[in-house]
């Protein structure tokens, strides 16, 4: 059965950077995608005539790739609240399509810890290890 993305993150374009969930092992693991198009709207300015997605946009697909592994009950959010070991290895440009895999190595009470990884034709483009709480939405409110 197909997961719905709306039911697991609480982000709405032009933030939502996931575009479809591949797998789901319920607080293990889950894996998406995100198809890179010219017409997203940071290529505006990074960079006129060169553009590159932004690596911290690489570093929140990931995090949010975790948010669903872990988003279970809806009305949570997962909120970032570490980035560890970040790596960047190529550019992502327009046209590519970029696979979002990301492990949970820990989840304690509302706090955990991921690892994940992007990757463009099998190759790694980014990875990192994303630290994460998870709160009812309506705490931000």
């Amino acid at each position: 059965m197909p997961i719905n993305i709306r039911d697991r993150l609480p982000h709405r374009p032009p933030f939502l950077l996931v575009d479809r969930v591949l797998e789901v092992e319920e607080g293990k693991r889950a894996s998406a995608q995100k198809c890179v198009t010219e017409n997203e709207p940071f290529f505006a300015g990074h960079f006129p005539g060169l553009p590159v997605m932004p690596g911290v946009l690489l570093v929140e697909a990931i995090a949010q790739t975790a948010a669903i592994a872990v988003a279970t009950e809806k009305g949570t959010i997962g909120l970032l609240a570490g980035i560890d070991d970040a790596r960047f290895r190529r550019p992502v440009r327009p046209g590519d399509v970029v696979r979002l895999d990301a492990e949970i190595l820990s989840l304690r009470h509302n706090i955990g810890k991921a690892r994940g990884s992007a990757r463009v034709d099998g190759e790694v483009v980014a990875e990192a290890t994303v630290l994460f709480v998870i709160r009812p939405a309506s705490d931000l409110s």
